[in-house]
């Protein structure tokens, strides 16, 4: 069974996440605070992942399944994988980092885009510093493209399964993971 991705944040950025995921074949829980943005990203999904968006006649496999939960605890209750698309901004992320490692079962790594702030210190401020992960934010294009490969900043303390599991995910997307310590530990 693939690992159950939780994508925090249904803008732009998550519901591109959540309908690479579900189309590469993980079982995605897309949260957002908002309930108006949650509604707008499941009537956009629903849309491109239907069977004629897809290709498929009514007869075919089912499309692609994505859970709309409307409270971060639902969203990383099962997951394995949680990434957070709220904004660049210290606040914002060492607050969802606080919610997400009180939430989410022990095993969930965490991550998250960046530009700017480091991984290390923000890993620090968990109970999971091994499973924590960045994203180099400046990667992602919201028109929808993203560059064949993907730069990940790892902790000195990053886990090999953290890797492992952060990697699987990125390759079945279709991307090249690459992984560099964070500069600034």
């Amino acid at each position: 069974m693939p690992p159950t991705v939780a994508i925090i944040g249904a803008g732009p950025l998550g519901r591109w996440l959540a309908l690479t995921a579900a189309r590469a074949g993980f079982p995605v829980l897309l949260e957002d605070v908002m309930p108006g943005n949650l509604h707008h990203a499941q009537e956009i999904l629903r849309r491109q992942l239907s069977p004629a968006a897809l290709g498929l006649d009514s007869g075919s496999l089912a499309a692609p399944a994505i859970a709309f939960v409307s409270t971060i605890e639902d969203a990383v209750r099962e997951a394995d994988l949680a990434i957070d698309c709220v904004p660049d901004e210290l606040e914002s992320k060492l607050e969802i980092l606080w919610l997400l490692d009180r939430m989410a079962p022990p095993r969930t790594v965490l991550a998250t885009p960046t530009t700017r702030l480091s991984i290390t210190d923000l890993a620090n401020c968990t109970y999971r510093p091994e499973k924590c992960i960045a994203i180099a934010a400046e990667a992602f294009e919201l028109t929808g493209t993203l560059a064949p490969e993907i730069l990940l900043r790892t902790t000195p303390r990053t886990s090999p399964e953290t890797i492992a599991l952060v990697q699987h995910f990125w390759l079945q997307l279709g991307f090249t993971p690459t992984f560099k310590p964070d500069p600034t530990a």
